[in-house]
């Protein structure tokens, strides 16, 4: 029976040195902070992403609404500007 192939091995190994090397070298706590700065900011993002969408869901509508035809829009706005 084989338990694997010689490129999956060599995969596994090349990661293995990959992580000593950058473990070799002492991380900088400026390193450290912006790594775990960054993972808050995607946890945040993501978690904004999924309130908004419960609130969405809850209230059966996306956002922005979209505009009705024949209202006043933005047609009377580019108006002026010409």
């Amino acid at each position: 029976m084989v338990n694997g192939s010689s490129s999956g091995k060599k995969k596994k190994l090349n990661q293995r040195k990959r992580m000593n090397t950058e473990q070799t070298r002492p991380r900088s706590l400026r390193e450290i902070e912006m790594e775990v700065m960054a993972e808050g900011r995607e946890w945040t993002r993501q978690r904004l992403q999924q309130r908004l969408q419960e609130e969405a869901d809850l209230h059966g509508g996306v956002f922005p609404p979209e505009q009705k035809q024949g209202g006043a829009s933005t047609q009377s706005s580019d108006a002026d500007a010409d």
